[in-house]
C-alpha cells in the first residue's frame, strides 16, 4: 500500500480548466485515488489518457448537443464523465474546460496499480473466476473503472473533492509523451486525430498504438 503521506496534492478546479488537448498530457503520471469504506485506498498512476472535443470531434459524444447520458461532459471541469459501453463496460472521464453550450473531456485509458492491489484483482476477476496479471489490472478504460469498481454512480463526481480525486504526488508528466491516434474509432469518426498520450514504453499502457506519431516534446 502507498502511504497516506505520499499521496500527495488534491488536485484543484483550475488545473482541470483547460482544453481537453492541454489537459491530456498533464494528467499523465497523476494519481487516481478512491478511499472506499471496508476496502481502504485504491489508486493507480494514469499513463494512457485520450482527448476528446465537442462539437468540433466526430469521435466524441459531445459531437452532436448534450444528451440526458453526457450531460457531465457539457458541465464544469473536474467532474467525472462515465459512460456505459458495448452494453457491457463503464469507462471513466475528467471533464475539461469547454466553450458554453459545447463539450470536453479526457478518457481515462490506463494506469499502474498502486495501492488496493486485492480488490482490484478481486473485481477483475469477478463473474470469471480468472485471475488477471497485475500489468492488465487498469490496462484500457473498462478494466481501468473495473478494477476502481466505478460505474454509473459514479457519473457527475467532483474529483476536488470527496472520496473519490486525482491528486498530484510530485511526479512531473513526461517532458515527451507517446502521441498516436486514438483506438476504437471508426474510419471518418475522428480515428485520425493523434490525441492519444502515453507515458513512452510503459508496459501498463492498454496496447500497442495504430498509427504512431511518436513522443512529442513540450507536454
Amino acid at each position: 500500500m502507498v502511504p497516506a503521506r505520499r499521496l500527495g496534492r488534491t488536485l484543484p478546479r483550475a488545473f482541470f480548466a483547460r482544453d481537453p488537448l492541454d489537459l491530456a498530457p498533464l494528467l499523465l503520471n497523476k494519481v487516481l485515488v478512491r478511499e472506499e469504506q471496508g476496502v481502504g485506498r485504491v489508486a493507480a498512476r494514469l499513463v494512457e489518457v485520450e482527448a476528446y472535443q465537442g462539437s468540433a470531434d466526430p469521435g466524441s459524444h459531445g459531437y452532436r448537443g448534450m444528451t440526458p447520458r453526457t450531460t457531465t461532459m457539457f458541465g464544469p471541469p473536474g467532474h467525472l464523465y462515465v459512460y456505459f459501453t458495448y452494453g457491457m463496460h463503464w469507462c471513466a472521464n475528467v471533464v475539461a474546460r469547454h466553450p458554453p453550450g459545447d463539450a470536453g473531456a479526457v478518457l481515462l485509458r490506463a494506469a499502474i496499480p498502486l495501492a488496493g492491489l486485492d480488490a482490484m484483482r478481486a473485481r477483475r476477476a469477478a463473474g470469471t473466476g480468472k485471475a488477471r496479471p497485475d500489468r492488465e489490472l487498469c490496462a484500457g478504460p473498462a478494466r481501468l473503472t473495473q478494477a476502481f469498481g466505478l460505474t454509473g454512480a459514479h457519473d457527475g463526481t467532483d474529483l476536488t473533492r470527496g472520496t473519490l480525486r486525482l491528486v498530484d504526488d510530485g511526479t512531473a508528466p513526461p517532458a515527451s509523451p507517446f502521441v498516436s491516434t486514438r483506438i476504437g474509432l471508426a474510419p471518418g469518426r475522428g480515428d485520425d486525430s493523434p490525441w492519444r498520450f502515453c507515458v513512452a514504453g510503459d508496459p501498463h499502457v492498454s496496447r500497442s498504438p495504430r498509427g504512431a506519431i511518436g513522443p512529442r516534446s513540450g507536454a
